[in-house]
């Protein structure tokens, strides 16, 4: 799910991409599928052509950029009520909104705010059965859209003009403004019948459903919304929620029959694909240049390029919003997380250049002499460029002698575009003496691979695999640009309950094994010899990758130890006086008697129950202790594991987590079937850029700090995240509170030091830093979120929260905050209008929809087949994703392959995850970055069959295929090249797995089209929006 990361083909690395990063694609979703009629409505949130714009009532919008997605009934400017009106109750804009204080924190036990009388997701159940109880909180939502841009340009009406009321959702999704975005969400239904209008408006008579009157009162236009999406006849006016409003003027319409009961059309709710498609074609073209402060970055899934004019690119740091609150009121008043995901060492496309490497020599970087920020593009020069001033704590510090330079007539100094300290938002210094550990540069890291060899991993084959592709991979270690081979040393080390310690010293002629047997005191019974050069050592490492498999390919040794391979490790790296990496290859729980033994805890019966936390958590505080001396030594462990049942990821994955390493999971390993993505991504995980002995902080301007971290890391205080390693694909994320009032003028600074160790050996820092607005308006905060991020800071902030409450207690919490946040912006931001209506921030209009995502996740809501391990290692592995990544884990991308132009490099465009998208006779791709479904339709032609599969029917084709055939046809060749661009922007190989359609695989691949209802209870997106609209109500009333 991350970004390719790979340097060769990859496209950019985190450049938005046509399906996520990297590639040049057309269209990803939003082309109307054959044989449905076009939309005859305007722009989705757009101005419907042919009217004048009325202008919006003071207070209301307060930009033409706000635009806050309504769904619901339409236009300002021809809005059946007149903007005082009582419309359902109480208006917005005075009811007192109750909010519960600023941040939940997750108490153990402690009971959550009432989200509600319905807190878990499960109740939105099978549909009721009869109308009145099904409408009673969904009278009278209708969608449409409020919007002050121009109209659109003559030719963009598709048919008719849009009416007043669209048709669909019951929520209404009033875009609050803002330009107009785009066609209307991509499969449209067939249009109503039309009811002709008269009235004082020019242009063309509109078209629309008029609901059924309710008793005693005149018609009201638009559907009511049902709780299970149908729209049926209200039976008069429900709880909660008035009547139809009173009074409503009629222009002229006729009340007519009923219309048919008909479901809620899902094309008029937001749709991801749409927003991912016109940021595409908005900001895909031109460069994102980050000299300015405070930009909103183009989505994750948008294909740019970046250029650094003083800010860092956002393929290192993103934030949940570009203009924060002035002051802590304003922040807690809109519960809007201050957050930035930080990917310190993210690989760039190949047409962005490398943050350049500074050497002030033995003086090493300036610095502010109070806070220790380093020079950076924001400092100003005072005093002729004799002292500077610094931004963060506004301390000012005489300029070294061998510093000074000149200020020309604007107060800049006249070396600015020479030195990238000054210019950029990016860049790296060589770190002196006094950064390194006890005074002294370090050592080269080294690489120790350790095998298990317990019966299972030879019986698979595993061992033999192992040996056989570190033959060729020891000559691809990761090396400094310019170097003929790589500095890194390596090790081998092999074990079962006993381990076995290799000598590979380049003047012996044949390896000699070393036998530990004392695992509760491990130690190291070789120095010399051990930690070896390959080129080198060449002969005997080939010698004993040979005879590995052989000298164990009898073995009946079936159990296992844990933690003293971990202490080995560390302690080989402690003699050698180096950083380092631990690849392990590992196969069973530990059940042999040794440190960090484990026992078999798993406990199906634990889930829904306030003990399900303890899943999560490790069973014994062995590994935590394990972890930190580790990290001090600057050992990293990534963890291979091939379990064929239950193995405790929970406890095992302690120190990889606290490392910095990575975990990576192959359950019921068979060779035919796993060998490529294993292989894949141990190549991959040995080959990609590394940071060292690692040391984060983050420093900010005043006003706010750094309160709290998320990812894999280590912390002993409250400030330094550590990390004994730090790979291009980790992300930290930081959250931000108010400690003092901010302005608008200063705005707010970021800056981001990481002290790393090359994998040359060299000690660097390497600086981020970021400049964002300040206000005092709600408004431009809503207007300058990111709804990406948001999700990614949400996703980690409640997967950490199951550590220690009840999932249900952060379910609730989760759908808690994210109402008040819409909330917010519905009494705050958003002009009066009916409580019916559903108004979404245009930047949040996807909150809801990957909320939901989110919630239904096997970590918060696990399916049937999940087991603990799955759930554990989901968790591990989405702490420290990068946006790009937990956009298509939590939506993943589904790509209909049969429309895919052969003759073309492009990707066919995405449709929206829902069964109903799918057609009998299509073949789709649907990715999430573990995993890669292609999907059959029963209905397929012979002919496609036969390209793609090499067989006659579609009876013939195999479930077990891991990889498609080589076929020597256009169809074969393009859809296999889709997949092979889809595994390059991932940072893991993802699995294939076929899909036929009605076979009993089909059910594992409809938990990932996260639109719909899911088998364990999941609310569809549709009944998600009504609860979240329920839940708003409830907060504003």
């Amino acid at each position: 799910m991350s970004v390719n990361q790979q340097t060769h083909t990859g496209p950019p690395y985190g450049q938005p991409q046509p399906g996520y990063q990297g590639y040049q694609q057309p269209a990803y979703g939003g082309q109307p599928l054959p044989g449905v009629p076009h939309s005859q409505y305007g722009v989705y949130n757009g101005p419907m052509p042919g009217y004048q714009q009325p202008v919006p009532p003071q207070g209301s919008v307060r930009a033409p950029s706000t635009s806050g997605t309504s769904l619901s009934s339409g236009h300002l400017g021809y809005s059946p009520f007149g903007q005082g009106d009582v419309q359902n109750g109480i208006p917005a804009s005075t009811a007192p909104m109750q909010r519960p204080p600023a941040s939940q924190p997750f108490l153990p036990g402690s009971a959550p705010v009432p989200v509600s009388q319905t807190s878990m997701l499960q109740q939105y159940g099978p549909p009721p059965a009869s109308v009145q109880q099904l409408s009673n909180h969904m009278a009278g939502m209708t969608i449409g859209s409020t919007s002050t841009s121009a109209p659109p340009p003559a030719g963009l009406g598709y048919g008719a003009p849009r009416p007043p009321t669209m048709p669909g959702p019951p929520l209404p999704v009033q875009t609050a403004a803002g330009p107009p975005t785009s066609q209307p969400n991509h499969v449209s239904s067939p249009p109503p019948p039309p009811s002709t209008l008269s009235g004082p408006y020019p242009g063309p008579p509109m078209s629309g459903l008029r609901g059924p009157p309710p008793p005693t009162h005149p018609p009201q236009p638009g559907y009511q919304m049902q709780q299970n999406g149908s729209f049926e006849q209200v039976r008069g006016p429900q709880t909660n929620y008035g009547g139809a409003y009173p009074g409503t003027p009629n222009y002229g319409s006729q009340p007519g029959p009923p219309p048919p009961p008909k479901r809620l059309d899902p094309d008029s709710i937001p749709s991801p694909i749409q927003v991912i498609e016109d940021d595409r074609s908005n900001r895909g073209s031109e460069p994102f240049v980050t000299g300015v402060r405070g930009q909103v970055p183009p989505l994750v899934t948008t294909n740019f390029l970046v250029k650094d004019q003083g800010n860092a690119s956002p393929r290192y740091i993103r934030c949940t919003s570009y203009n924060i609150p002035c002051t802590s009121d304003m922040a807690k008043q809109s519960q809007v997380p201050l957050a930035a995901v930080i990917k310190p060492l993210a690989t760039l496309p190949p047409d962005e250049t490398l943050p350049y490497l500074v050497d002030h020599g033995e003086s090493g970087p300036v610095r502010c002499n109070r806070c220790k920020a380093y020079m950076c593009p924001f400092m100003q020069f005072i005093e002729g460029g004799r002292r500077f001033q610094c931004c963060f704590c506004s301390c000012v510090t005489e300029v070294p002698p061998h510093y000074f330079q000149h200020l020309d007539h604007t107060g800049k100094r006249v070396d600015f575009y020479d030195r990238p300290e000054l210019s950029l938002g990016s860049y790296e210094f060589l770190a002196t003496v006094d950064y390194c550990k006890n005074n002294k540069f370090p050592s080269p890291p080294a690489f120790i691979f350790m095998i298990d060899v317990s019966y299972n991993a030879v019986k698979s084959g595993l061992v033999r695999l192992i040996c056989e592709e570190l033959k060729s991979l020891l000559d691809y270690l990761p090396r400094e640009g310019n170097m003929e081979e790589s500095a890194i040393r390596v090790g081998f080390v092999t074990y079962n309950k006993v381990l076995h310690f290799y000598n590979v010293k380049s003047s012996l002629a044949q390896p000699q094994m070393m036998v530990v047997s004392d695992v509760a005191d491990m130690f190291v019974p070789l120095l010399d010899g051990f930690l070896v050069n390959v080129n080198e050592s060449r002969t005997v490492i080939i010698s004993l990758l040979d005879q590995i498999p052989e000298m164990f390919a009898d073995t009946r040794e079936t159990e296992t130890v844990f933690g003293p391979v971990i202490q080995a490790g560390l302690e080989a790296l402690k003699a050698a006086e180096c950083a380092g990496k631990l690849f392990i290859f590992h196969t069973s729980l530990p059940i042999a008697e040794a440190p960090g033994k484990l026992k078999n805890r798993d406990d199906k019966k634990l889930i829904n129950t306030d003990k399900e936390k303890t899943l999560f958590q490790p069973q014994t505080s062995f590994y935590n202790n394990l972890a930190k001396d580790c990290v001090a030594q600057g050992c990293c462990v990534d963890l291979f594991l091939f379990p064929n049942q239950y193995l405790d990821v929970a406890t095992l994955g302690i120190v990889t987590y606290q490392t910095g390493g990575s975990i990576y999971k192959y359950a019921y390993f068979q060779l035919e079937t796993d060998q490529d993505r294993f292989l894949n991504d141990l190549r991959r995980d040995v080959q990609k850029e590394v940071g060292f002995d690692a040391v984060m902080r983050v420093r900010t301007s005043t006003g706010i700090r750094a309160t709290d971290f998320f990812g894999a890391f280590f912390m002993s205080n409250t400030t330094d995240v550590e990390m004994a390693g730090l790979d291009c694909d980790k992300t930290i994320t930081v959250e931000f509170k108010h400690d003092d009032k901010l302005s608008e003028d200063s705005g707010a600074l970021l800056q981001c030091a990481l002290l790393y160790t090359s994998c040359a050996g060299q000690r660097r820092l390497r600086i981020h830093n970021l400049s964002l607005n300040c206000c005092t308006q709600l408004a431009d905060l809503y207007r300058n979120c990111e709804t990406d991020t948001l999700i990614n800071y949400l996703a980690k902030y409640a997967y950490r929260g199951v550590l220690n409450s009840p999932v249900k207690t952060v379910r609730d919490a989760l759908i808690n905050q994210c109402a008040q946040i819409l909330a917010c912006y519905r009494k705050n931001c958003a002009s009066p209008s009916s409580a019916g209506q559903l108004i979404l921030p245009e930047c949040m209009k996807l909150l809801p929809v990957y909320l939901n995502c989110v919630l239904k996740s096997d970590v918060l809501q696990p399916g049937l087949e999940v087991t603990t391990d799955d759930r554990a290692y989901i968790r591990q592995l989405v702490t420290s994703m990068d946006v790009a990544e937990t956009n298509v884990f939590f939506y993943p991308r589904l790509l209909p392959v049969t429309k895919a132009d052969v003759d073309s490099d492009s990707l066919p465009a995405a449709i929206r995850n829902s069964e109903e998208r799918l057609s009998k006779g299509d073949i789709y791709l649907l990715e999430n970055g573990l995993n890669i479904f292609v999907w059959v339709g029963v209905n397929v032609q012979q002919g496609l069959i036969q390209n793609l599969f090499g067989v006659s029917s579609f009876s013939q084709i195999s479930s077990t295929l891991n990889t498609l055939p080589v076929l020597e046809n256009p169809f074969s060749k393009k859809v296999r090249s889709i997949i092979d661009m889809l595994q390059v922007q991932r940072s893991r190989y993802m699995k294939l797995i076929i899909v036929k359609q009605e076979d009993k695989l089909e059910m594992l691949f409809k938990q990932f089209l996260v639109e719909d209802k899911s088998l364990t209870g999941g609310a569809s997106y549709v009944d998600f929006l009504c609860h979240m609209h329920k839940e708003i109500r409830q907060l504003l009333s």
